[in-house]
C-alpha cells in the first residue's frame, strides 16, 4: 500500500509535503552513526599533521648514522619521499575503490579473508599505533621541557609524566567532538609548516652567507654496507608514516572519489619537498658530528642563528608534535572502531557516543593503550622497533591491489595505476623487510614474536564461536558497563527514517 500510495503522489503531482520531509531530515541528523564532516582541507591537514610530527625532528640522526654522509642522506630522504609517494598512489585506487574506513585493514579482509586482516588489526593494535604515538608524544614533551633545562638533560620522568598529559588530554579532545579534532588538527598543522619554513629560509639565507662547507664533498664517509643503509631507510620512512592515514577514516571524508586523491597528492608532494629542504638547512649550521652526537637538532639549530629568540623552534616542534599525536589518535581510534564494527575487536570499540558522535570507546583504547609504551624513551629503538613490523603490512595491503586487478577485474575503479607502481614497490618492500633479518635482527624478531601471538588469539577469541556461556554473560556485562558509563550505543544505520 505504501508503494501504490508514493507512485500515485508522483503521478498525481499532488504538493511534496516539505514538513514531513524536513521531519525526515531532522530524523537523519538525529541518527547516531559516524558522519562525514572531513573537507578537502581537513583531508590535507590530517595528513600531513599526521606525517609531519617528532620525525623530522628526531630521524635525521637515525639517517645520518646510516649513510655516513650528507650527501647519502639527502639522498634517503628524497628516495623515501619517492616510495611513500608511490604507496600513496597505489592507495588512492584503494581507497576509492574500496570506500570503507580501515584503509589495510578493510583491503586485507576483503581480499585474503578475516584471519589476514585479523593479523593486520593485531598488529596496529600492539605495536603501530601505540607505539607511534608514544613516540610522538615523547618528542613533544622532550622540545617543550627543552628551554627550562638548555645547559643540561631534561628530567626523564618528567618528559614521561609530560607526554602522558599529552596523549590524555588529546583524547579527551577527540571524545568530546569530530569537529574539535580537526580544529586542533588544522591550526597545529599550519604551525609545523610554519616551524619548517622558517627553518628552510633560514638555511638559504646560510647559503647565500656560504655556510656550505658540507655540500663541496657530500659523499665522503658514505657507507657500503647495505644493511645501515636499509636502517636508515627506515628511519626516514618512520618520518613519512602518517601517508596512508586518511584512507583510514575514508567514510567521514567528504566527496571521497574526488578528495582522497586530491589530498594524498597535494599533501605527499608538499611534504618530500619540505623535508629535503629542511635537512639541507641542518646542515649549513649544525655539523654531521653534532647531529651523531645526539644532538636536539632543530634546537641546536635555532640556537646558533636565533640569539635569545632561540626558544622559537623548541615551542614550534611543540606544537608540530602535539598535533602529530592528535593525528595518530583521530586516524587510529577508526581502525580500532572498525575492527570492532567487523567482529575483530571488543564490539564495545564500535560503539558511537550519543550525545558527541565520536567513536569513543575506541578513542579511549587507543589513548589509554598508548601511555604503556611510555615505559621506553628509548626513541631510535622504538622507530627500528615499529617500522619492520608496519611495512611488512602496508606492502602486503599494496599486493592487494594486484590481487583485485586479477580477482576483481571490472569492478568500479575511479582511479586505475599502472601496474608497474605496486610491483616497484612490493619489491622494496620485501627488501627492507628481509635485510633487517641480519642488521636488527633482535627487533625483528621480537616483532615476527608479536605478529605470531595473534594467531592463538584469533583462534580463542574469534575462530572459537561456542565459547562457555559464563564468558558470553561477563562480556556482555562489560558491554553493557560500558554503555551505562559512556552514554555510548551501536551505529544506527546511515538512512533518513520515516
Amino acid at each position: 500500500m505504501a508503494e501504490l500510495k508514493d507512485y500515485k503522489k508522483v503521478n498525481e503531482s499532488e504538493p511534496v509535503d516539505h514538513a514531513s520531509d524536513q521531519s525526515s531530515d531532522a530524523k537523519e541528523d538525529e541518527t547516531v552513526y559516524l558522519k562525514p564532516k572531513i573537507s578537502l582541507l581537513n583531508g590535507v591537514t590530517v595528513i600531513v599533521g599526521s606525517i609531519v610530527g617528532s620525525g623530522i625532528f628526531v630521524s635525521p640522526r637515525g639517517v645520518l648514522a646510516g649513510c655516513g654522509s650528507v650527501g647519502l642522506s639527502l639522498i634517503v630522504w628524497l628516495l623515501c619521499g619517492l616510495y611513500s609517494m608511490i604507496g600513496a598512489y597505489c592507495y588512492a585506487e584503494l581507497g576509492t575503490m574500496i570506500t570503507k574506513s580501515g584503509a589495510d585493514y578493510a583491503y586485507l579482509y576483503e581480499a585474503f579473508g578475516p584471519f589476514v586482516a585479523f593479523l593486520r588489526l593485531w598488529i596496529e593494535c600492539m605495536i603501530v599505533r601505540p607505539c607511534s604515538q608514544a613516540i610522538v608524544a615523547l618528542t613533544f614533551a622532550y622540545y617543550v621541557i627543552e628551554p627550562l633545562f638548555p645547559t643540561c638533560d631534561q628530567p626523564d620522568i618528567a618528559v614521561r609524566l609530560l607526554a602522558a598529559v599529552c596523549i590524555l588530554l588529546l583524547t579527551a579532545v577527540n571524545c568530546a567532538s569530530v569537529k574539535w579534532a580537526t580544529r586542533v588538527q588544522d591550526v597545529f598543522t599550519y604551525a609545523k609548516m610554519l616551524a619548517l619554513a622558517l627553518i628552510i629560509i633560514t638555511g638559504f639565507v646560510q647559503l647565500g652567507r656560504g655556510e656550505y662547507e658540507y655540500f663541496v664533498d657530500p659523499f665522503v664517509n658514505t657507507e657500503t654496507n647495505i644493511g645501515k643503509i636499509s636502517v636508515a631507510f627506515y628511519q626516514g620512512l618512520f618520518a613519512y608514516n602518517g601517508w596512508n592515514y586518511l584512507n583510514y577514516v575514508i567514510e567521514e571524508l567528504k566527496d571521497p572519489y574526488k578528495n582522497l586523491p586530491k589530498a594524498i597528492w597535494c599533501s605527499i608532494i608538499m611534504v618530500t619537498i619540505v623535508y629535503v629542504l629542511a635537512n639541507i638547512a641542518y646542515f649549513t649550521t649544525v655539523t654531521p658530528p653534532e647531529i651523531l652526537g645526539g644532538a636536539a637538532v632543530a634546537v641546536m639549530f635555532s640556537e646558533r642563528l636565533y640569539g635569545i629568540m632561540w626558544w622559537i623552534m623548541p615551542v614550534f616542534v611543540s606544537l608540530s608534535t602535539f598535533g602529530g599525536v592528535n593525528g595518530i589518535l583521530f586516524t587510529s581510534a577508526r581502525l580500532f572502531f572498525v575492527g570492532g564494527r567487523e567482529g575483530h575487536m571488543p564490539k564495545v570499540l564500535s560503539y558511537v557516543s550519543v550525545k558527541h558522535l565520536t567513536p569513543m570507546p575506541a578513542v579511549l583504547f587507543m589513548g589509554l593503550f598508548s601511555l604503556v609504551y611510555l615505559v621506553s624513551s628509548d626513541m631510535e629503538a622504538l622507530i627500528n622497533y615499529v617500522s619492520f613490523v608496519n611495512w611488512l603490512a602496508i606492502g602486503l595491503s599494496v599486493a592487494t591491489l594486484l590481487y583485485f586487478r586479477k580477482t576483481r577485474p571490472d569492478a568500479n575503479r575511479p582511479i586505475k595505476v599502472a601496474l608497474v607502481w605496486p610491483i616497484i614497490y612490493c619489491l622494496v618492500t620485501i627488501m627492507l623487510v628481509v635485510i633487517p633479518f641480519t642488521t636488527i635482527p633482535t627487533e625483528t624478531g621480537i616483532g615476527c614474536a608479536i605478529i605470531a601471538t595473534g594467531v592463538p588469539v584469533y583462534v580463542l577469541f574469534i575462530y572459537w564461536t561456542n565459547k562457555p556461556k559464563d564468558f558470553n554473560r561477563f562480556i556482555e556485562k562489560f558491554e553493557v558497563l560500558t554503555q551505562k558509563l559512556l552514554i555510548v550505543i551501536p551505529e544506527e544505520e546511515k538512512q533518513a527514517q520515516d
